[in-house]
Order: structure tokens, then sequence, then C-alpha cells
């Protein structure tokens, strides 16, 4: 396996806020505290020294979430490491997925665990890598389906309200039809054999989730967590009590994203006066305020003041932060260090620092996760014939064909440089005509856009004749670049993990574990060899 690391500038799909933030610029140093390198973790250990975490309550909810997982040994370890207070945590996050989702899903998970390994060395301190699973979340279409062998799997639980909470029963049907796309291999059983028993036993979605991602991932030391316990989210009531009476975050964030927008960056997750959504079976409904009662939107719940912050207090379980509060819940309840994410997540990251200030939350380091472009072996031999290093791989499929075509032509294709001549001719002509009289030089530009407008025309046929002496060669260029971009988009936001471990086996997170380091500045390009 050959590493390359891709400078982030090189990276034509990256936002502009990703690319800002990746290459450190200096444009966004006013929103977030400390940088994202080894350094700052001895400053932001001593500010979460000083901050009171319940990590009894923590490890007694993290200790009956893994009760009924098998090989549960290590991860209880982990989990009693929490009652130190010499231990924290790093941590991602992401809503559960079906089947894992796509790649960026494991990415995140390797990036938080590696960058926990490098922290634990580097400081001295017990370091525990920590996946949170948004279940409340109800985003279903975007997390329902993978594509998988040129076919897409679409889970249809038949249900609404928080996507963690619906049955893990309902995706027997994806199951069935999974099954009847393995082979025979040994790693299509062992596969197998993990997938059916993540969704077999646990009752939920989000259980099913976290059962997976244990059985693929729990020996490299990574918890797997849900937020939605009534005892973590009883510490959270003050802030909820904020942001029913005083709707402070919409201020501080609306504020800090318009200094954003100021400097050309766009808005990642724009707040609502309340950010709090309210639980029930099959329903996650957004509270709105109208004055003098608080309505629960879709349903016929309504709350006078005095009681919906009785509600609060007697069931803050039915409180379910939006995205603009997420991330201080998270922050409060897990004695955390640093959060991996990938770039629009740390784009929302971006818009919080005043937020966390206010609420007197410390801010955590925001690390970006690795990004990945795999080049299997069938991609390297099918890339040898068109000579393009794997790192030209990211350019427009145009601009690929293009320089292909030049350099197969049996003669010179471009006429640029004839061009350029044109333009220098023409140039001359306007000098002399306008300093005979200067109304001619405007008759002489428009003459110099119609004949190299004819120039140019004259390029695009000779390209076009070239190209179909190619055809063959090009639509093995296209069909390359759709297997490695899917859609024009990064493979790591369409591929599943799964033909990947049918390929290699679990070595193919060891793999990762080995070359994924997110402390590395870099677009990350792993080739077969």
């Amino acid at each position: 396996m050959r590493k390359t690391l891709i400078p982030f500038f090189d990276i034509p799909q990256l936002a502009k806020t990703d690319l800002a933030y990746a290459t450190l610029d200096p444009a966004l140093k006013p929103f977030y505290r400390y940088a994202p390198v080894l350094e700052n973790f001895q400053k932001i250990i001593a500010d979460r020294s000083n901050y009171p975490v319940d990590r009894s309550t923590l490890v007694r909810v993290l200790k009956s979430q893994y009760a009924a997982l098998p090989d549960n040994a290590s991860a209880l370890a982990q989990i009693d490491a929490l009652l130190d207070e010499n231990t924290f945590t790093v941590t991602t996050a992401h809503q559960p997925a079906l089947l894992l989702g796509p790649l960026y899903f494991v990415y995140k998970a390797i990036s938080t665990i590696r960058l926990a390994a490098a922290v634990q060395k580097a400081s001295g301190k017990k370091i525990v890598p920590v996946f949170v699973l948004g279940s409340e979340d109800h985003d279903l279409d975007e997390l329902n389906h993978i594509y998988l062998f040129n076919k897409e799997l679409r889970w249809e639980p038949g249900s609404t309200g928080a996507v963690g909470f619906m049955p893990a029963a309902t995706v027997a049907p994806v199951l069935e039809a999974l099954k009847g796309m393995l082979g025979n291999t040994e790693n299509d059983h062992a596969l197998w054999q993990i997938i059916e028993q993540s969704y077999s036993g646990p009752e939920t979605f989000a259980e099913a989730t976290q059962a997976l991602l244990h059985a693929l991932l729990g020996r490299f030391g990574l918890l797997v967590f849900t937020m939605g316990h009534a005892d973590l989210k009883r510490r959270f009531i003050p802030v909820m009590r904020d942001e029913l009476l005083q709707q402070t975050s919409n201020a501080l964030v609306n504020e800090t994203i318009d200094q954003l927008n100021a400097l050309g960056f766009k808005a990642q997750a724009s707040p609502r006066e309340i950010n709090l959504f309210y639980l029930q079976p099959g329903q996650r409904e957004r509270i709105v305020f109208e004055n003098p009662v608080y309505r629960v939107l879709n349903t016929d719940l309504e709350f006078t003041r005095e009681e919906i912050l009785n509600e609060l207090e007697e069931h803050p379980e039915r409180f379910s932060p939006n995205v603009v509060l997420r991330p201080l819940f998270q922050e409060l309840i897990l004695p955390n260090l640093a959060y991996v994410g990938g770039g629009g997540e740390l784009a929302y990251w971006l818009e919080r620092k005043t937020q966390f200030a206010h609420f007197q939350i410390p801010y955590p380091i925001l690390i970006r996760r690795n990004s990945v472009l795999w080049f299997d072996k069938d991609s390297i031999k099918r890339s040898l014939k068109f000579g393009f290093p794997a790192s030209r791989y990211f350019e427009e499929t145009d601009t690929l064909i293009r320089a292909y075509v030049e350099a197969q032509a049996d003669a010179d294709v471009t006429l640029a440089g004839e061009i350029e001549l044109l333009r220098q001719i023409f140039d001359n002509l306007a000098r002399k005509a306008q300093a005979i009289d200067p109304t001619l030089e405007k008759a002489v530009r428009a003459d110099e856009v119609k004949t190299t407008g004819h120039l140019q025309q004259w390029e695009s046929r000779l390209v076009r004749a070239e190209k179909q002496k190619h055809e063959v060669a090009l639509n093995q260029l296209r069909n390359l670049k759709e297997k490695l971009f899917p859609g024009a988009g990064l493979q790591e936001r369409s591929d599943n993990f799964i033909p990947y471990f049918l390929k290699y086996g679990p070595l193919f997170f060891d793999r990762l574990m080995e070359h994924l380091d997110p402390l590395e500045p870099g677009f990350v390009l792993l080739e077969d060899m």
C-alpha cells in the first residue's frame, strides 16, 4: 500500500470553509480557540481539568449501553477508565446510518481512534476515542440507503420520528437483499455473520449501529455512545431552560454567522429562535413560542411557560437539541478535548465559539478527519494506459480527456500559440489605428474577437476529430473517473465499506489504522500496490 498526501489546495471538490480551516487560513483564527496541532492539547487538557464532568453518571449510562454487547470486556475497561480525572476523550459524531453509510463514516471513526493514540502518547494522559451516535435525528432520507455493486439498498422503516429509535427489525428486507448479493468466500461469510448479529439482537436502529461499529472497530478501543438518557439530559437543563426563555443561542450564533459571511464564508447551520425538538413515540417536532404559549408543531400539544418548565424538569429526555445545541450538550457531558469531523461539520462548529463562551463550556480543538481516495489494483491497472499519476484524477473529466487526446495526437491539436500570435498582431494594429483615428480601435478589437473565435472553433474541431480516433480509450477513462469519483463527487461520500471488507477482510481497518493520521495535513491517496 502506497500513501500519498495531496495538498488540500489541489482538491477542487472541497468547500471554501473546509479548505480555509484545513489550511489554517488566518481569516478563521478568531472563530476557534486552539489550532489543530498536537502541542495545543496540553492547553485544552488544562481547560478541561478545571471543568466538572459527572463521570459517575456518564460511566453508568455507558455501561448500560454496552451490557448486552458481545466481547465487551475491553470496552468496559475503557468505560471504567473514564472515572479517573486524568482520563479524557476525543470525539466524533454522526447519526446512525444504514450499514454505516458512506465510507467517510468509517474514516471519522478511524481518525478519532488515531487521534486518541497520538494525544495519549504526547500527553501521558489516558485518552478514549468516542463515537457519538445522533440517535434523535430524523433525517431518514440521508441515512436509509447505500449503493453497493451498482445497486441501491434502501431501508423503508414505515415509521416516523427519531431514526435511532426505529425498530432494528425493519432492516430485515435490506439484509435479505444484501445476503443475496454476497458470495461464498471466507470474507463474505465473516461479514454476513457480523451484520446479521448486529441487527438481530438490538431493538433499535441506533443500538444496531452501535453493535456493528463495536464489532468492527471495538478492538481498537472505540466507544460508541448515545446521549439521549434522561440522567445526561438533566445536566443540560440550564442550557435548555435558557433556550426556552431567552433564546440566547439564536442571537450569538447569528452574530458569528454574519461575521463569517462578511469574510466570504457561507452559513452552515443557521439557528432558530428555539433550537429544541419535543420527542414522543414516532415523533420529533420543533418547539415554537407563540406568545403566550409554547407549541409543538404538527401536534395538539401546548404549554404555558410554567408548564413547559415543569415538563423540562420532570422529563428532560423529551427535549431534543438540534444541531445548534447538540455540540454544547456533547461537550457538557464528556471530558472531551477535540472534535473530529468533516469540512461541513467543522464549518458549523466554527459558528459556535461565542455560544460556548456564554455558557462557560470548554470549546474543543477542531480536527479535520482524514479524507481518502482509495486506488485499488484494478484502478491502477486501468489508469496505466492513460499515463496520469493517481493525483491527477481529482481534475475534471474533460480536463483529463483533453490532456490524453493532446498526448496521443499525431499532430498538435492545440492552437494556443497561433491564437497568441494573432492577438499580438491585433494589438499592433490597434495601436496604429488608435494613433490615426481613436474611433477605429473599437472596430479592430471586434475583428480580433471574431478572428480568434474562428481559430478556437478550428481548435475544437481538431480536438473533436482526435477524440473520435480514441473513443474506446476515452470511454474507459470516463468509466475509471466515475468509479473513483461517483457522480463527480468524492468516493468517500458514495462507496460503502462492504466491498473493501469483502476484498481485504478485517485487515481493511488495520490498513486504515496504519495509514490515516488526522494531524497530517492533506488528502490521503492510498494505492494498493
